[in-house]
């Protein structure tokens, strides 16, 4: 049982049924001088103010910064009941986030300006109902919209992949270019797609706040 508690129901013995306060602390089990005991604690309202005012001027400081700046201006207080003041009031420093370094420079692609001149690869991801994961391959025409390839299966290897291109770009010719992310999906091994988009690399999207931040153009052709 807490202080407060035993407190509370000493109070209640002591106005309900008038007994002594040394009758109702027996009763509870409740130690007389924590009955008498009184908080001695001093009123803090004007160091967390002005606590606050000096973390509002100096947002880069911590609590220990914050704690020789008060003793400086003549408060007495001990570091201690600055950070737990600080805590209190929610004070913490922000920690800034480092800043992602491209591995390449980005460039921003011009617009296509007809069809079939640059598609845009993709991979989604879903269940079935049993739980199964399944993947799905998404080729669109950036210029059209059109979505000429749509695979769905349980594995989709760069094998694969290469094979289903294959096939694509003999229905409908090869593209100038093909948007694709930078994972190891995109490692094609054999076919004419993958040795026609292996010649060099043209640039990288502009980052954005999508999941195609990382996304990389690779320059197709015929031949290298």
């Amino acid at each position: 049982m807490k202080p407060a508690a035993g407190r509370r129901r000493v109070e209640y013995l002591v106005q309900r049924f008038g007994v002594s306060t040394t009758r109702a602390c027996g009763l509870v089990k409740l130690g007389r001088s924590t009955w008498y005991w009184r908080s001695k604690a001093k009123d803090t309202t004007a160091l967390r103010m002005r606590l606050r005012e000096v973390a509002e001027a100096r947002r880069r400081f911590g609590y220990r910064r914050l704690h020789t700046m008060l003793r400086r201006e003549g408060w007495t207080v001990n570091q201690k009941r600055v950070y737990r003041l600080y805590r209190m009031e929610g004070l913490g420093v922000r920690t800034k986030k480092r800043k992602k370094r491209a591995s390449h420079l980005r460039v921003i692609l011009p617009a296509p300006t007809s069809p079939n001149e640059r598609w845009s690869m993709d991979f989604m991801r879903d269940t079935l109902d049993d739980g199964r994961p399944f993947r799905i391959l998404t080729v669109v025409d950036t210029f059209t919209r059109e979505c000429p390839l749509l695979a769905a299966d349980f594995s989709l290897t760069g094998t694969r992949v290469a094979d289903l291109l294959d096939v694509l770009a003999s229905q409908r010719g090869y593209p100038k270019a093909i948007t694709v992310d930078n994972g190891t999906r995109r490692r094609w091994t054999r076919g004419p797609t993958a040795a026609a988009c292996s010649c060099n690399s043209s640039g990288r999207v502009s980052p954005s706040r999508t999941r195609s931040s990382r996304a990389s153009t690779v320059a197709c052709g015929t031949s290298c």
